[in-house]
């Protein structure tokens, strides 16, 4: 950092240091705290800690010379002190040579409390070593009473405050930068790896949630091959955005992976992820709607099971894409309370016919909930069966079908979704190897 330079009088060629000017004993006795300086445009709030009235005095007569650009206050302790800082204090001038609490200790007191605030300290000794001790410690600058005048303060003053901006811009983009590379790391590990080898299916997934700077959102979605060659895929939709929705969803989806490998299917693995729901849920009007395929190895068809979920789109080839049925569907999980040994399935299967070669698409609403224009009408389902048949005629395929997908929801919507969105692109082709992204 630059040293503060002396002030020089502008009537001689000479530099010379220039004392701090001191009142009349008079005006002490009668006044010892100095006036403030009248706010004005552009006026900084400056607050000066400092035993000394005289000193005091000082410090506003000095800024009283450069006219109304800052706003003064005084403190005798560094305690009073403290307890007068508010949101509105650009800038501390400290005495390191407080007797309550002097040196480098009370600076480190005070930057402890006022992280965000710039602080300049200032001594009546021009020792060089103490003077980079407290810029180490945190003070933008170090100031000799006996060297400076009411404009080189000013300066001063509004230096130390652009600088501590600066400081804090630098601080945040660093903190953003870490807290974006976590934030990767932390939603790879949260977001699940598909498990699908030797299943010859290529599988795609995007997911955004709603919450700003969240990682995830009540959204889940997850895809494994069982030992018998069965792909099992779920998707689903905990109502809500909070945290605690994230982490329903997190346990609904590890649950789900859990379930499934242990052989349970249909019915029973939804009843018991219904069950998991009523546990872990923080109110019982939380529910998650769901949608779950269990497609069968070397053959064109697959059951679907729908718990208020939206039916998935069947994408093939010269066809344009087409809803699987969704009017067989049972309610979403924890909105109604299990059905018990009625024998009534609460949510019956549909075996649906995909073809040799297929792709399936899953999402969750909040693709589908996004507005279009300015108004009320919203994209619904017909409005992404066209936008996806016109994408696929435009030859988009793969990931690039679910991305511009996306990014032209977001388009029609005038901005990002509010809701958190999900969206899995399961294909199979003659002779696709099996692919994550």
């Amino acid at each position: 950092m630059p040293a503060i330079e002396r002030a020089h009088d502008p009537q001689s060629s000479m530099a010379s240091p220039r004392p701090i000017p001191r009142p009349r004993p008079a005006t002490v006795s009668a006044a010892p705290a100095p006036p403030a300086v009248t706010p004005a445009g552009g006026a900084l709030s400056v607050l000066l800690i400092d035993d000394s009235p005289q000193d005091a005095e000082a410090f506003h007569n000095l800024l009283a010379e450069v006219g109304p650009e800052v706003e003064l206050r005084w403190a005798r302790t560094l305690d009073a002190g403290t307890a007068m800082l508010n949101a509105d204090t650009a800038c501390v001038l400290l005495d390191l040579e407080l007797p309550d609490s002097g040196g480098l200790d009370g600076l480190r007191r005070l930057l402890r409390r006022a992280p965000r605030t710039a602080v300049l300290a200032v001594t009546s000794t021009a020792d060089v070593h103490l003077g980079a001790a407290a810029v180490a410690a945190g003070a933008q600058d170090f100031l000799v009473k006996q060297e400076i005048d009411g404009r080189l303060l000013t300066r001063a003053v509004r230096y130390a405050v652009e600088r501590k901006r600066a400081d804090e811009s630098q601080r945040r983009l660093v903190e953003a930068e870490l807290r974006g590379q976590e934030n990767a790391r932390l939603q790879r590990h949260l977001l699940p790896t598909p498990l699908l080898e030797g299943s010859g299916l290529a599988f795609h997934a995007r997911y955004r949630p709603g919450r700003r700077r969240a990682l995830l959102g009540g959204d889940f979605y997850d895809a494994v091959r069982t030992a018998d060659g069965t792909v099992h895929v779920v998707i689903g939709d905990v109502c809500g955005h909070g945290p605690d929705e994230a982490a329903l969803g997190v346990a609904l989806r590890i649950a789900w992976r859990t379930l499934v490998f242990a052989g349970l299917q249909g019915e029973a693995l939804l009843g018991t992820l219904q069950r998991v729901l009523e546990h872990e849920r923080r109110s019982e009007e939380i529910f998650a709607t769901l949608c779950m395929l269990a497609i069968e190895p070397e053959s064109e068809y697959a059951e679907l099971h729908l718990a208020g979920h939206p039916a998935p789109l069947l994408l093939r080839e010269d066809r344009d894409p087409e809803l699987l049925p969704y009017d067989f569907g049972g309610p979403a999980l924890g909105l109604l309370p299990m059905l018990g040994d009625t024998g009534e399935e609460q949510w019956p299967p549909r075996k649906v016919r995909l073809g040799a070669e297929w792709g399936l698409m899953l999402y969750t609403d909040g693709l589908i909930e996004g507005r279009i224009g300015a108004g009320t009408r919203r994209l619904g389902q017909e409005g992404l069966i066209a936008m996806i048949g016109d994408h696929q005629e435009s030859g988009l395929r793969d990931e690039l079908l679910i991305d511009t997908a996306m990014s032209e929801v977001e388009d029609l919507n005038g901005g990002a979704l509010a809701d958190d969105v999900a969206v899995l692109l399961l294909t199979r082709s003659g002779s696709a190897p099996v692919t994550y992204v």
